[in-house]
């Protein structure tokens, strides 16, 4: 994982964002398994062993482009989480049901191979989202123990993302607007559960 101060030096951020754009210019006209590093590295201009100073492999580039879209997405409508509040984990509901709805339908070998990738990088950020509403949140209260939080953010980033990508493949689906509805009413339990203990 990368320090803080990797991600705001302005030299890492560029040529991250290089190689991401690189990889998904590729993703228009090849197969992610027929792409190389060697192939993302020359479409970013810059060597194999630069590449490796950011990445370890191109799949741990695929699931860090497809999270700073995400969060692109998050910025642009500013969704923000506040433990508690059910009309923010509505937006990011609504937030991951969009991003996934706009994703390309690839009924092949390709997308079995990339869908793991994407859904660690949506749940990572919905993950951290809720850890930093619920550290917000609890700025001033007594904390609950880390590990029951952690547990929580785990369990109800799955829950999002898990009704999210069925909806997104369900030919006759609900409007938006009710399937962000369905997934609070079955998600509003488990933090009922925590504020118990």
């Amino acid at each position: 994982m990368s320090s803080t101060k990797e991600i705001l030096d302005p030299r890492i951020r560029r040529t991250r964002l290089l190689l991401q754009q690189a990889l998904e210019k590729l993703l228009a006209s090849q197969e992610f398994e027929k792409i190389s590093v060697q192939d993302i590295a020359e479409a970013a201009t810059i060597n194999r062993v630069t590449f490796y100073d950011h990445y370890t492999d191109k799949f741990a580039l695929l699931e860090c482009m497809v999270a700073s879209r995400f969060h692109e997405l998050i910025a642009q409508r500013n969704v923000q989480y506040d433990a508690g509040c059910s009309n923010a984990l509505g937006g990011i509901i609504l937030a991951v049901c969009e991003f996934l709805d706009a994703m390309p339908r690839i009924e092949s070998d390709q997308q079995r191979l990339i869908k793991p990738h994407m859904e660690a990088a949506i749940i990572a950020v919905v993950r951290r989202m809720l850890l930093d509403g619920f550290e917000r949140h609890h700025k001033n209260d007594p904390v609950p123990p880390k590990v029951q939080v952690e547990m929580l953010a785990t369990t109800v980033s799955w829950a999002i993302y898990g009704p999210a990508q069925e909806w997104v493949r369900t030919r006759d689906r609900l409007p938006k607007d009710e399937v962000v509805k369905t997934i609070l009413s079955m998600i509003e339990p488990i933090f009922m559960v925590m504020n118990t203990h």
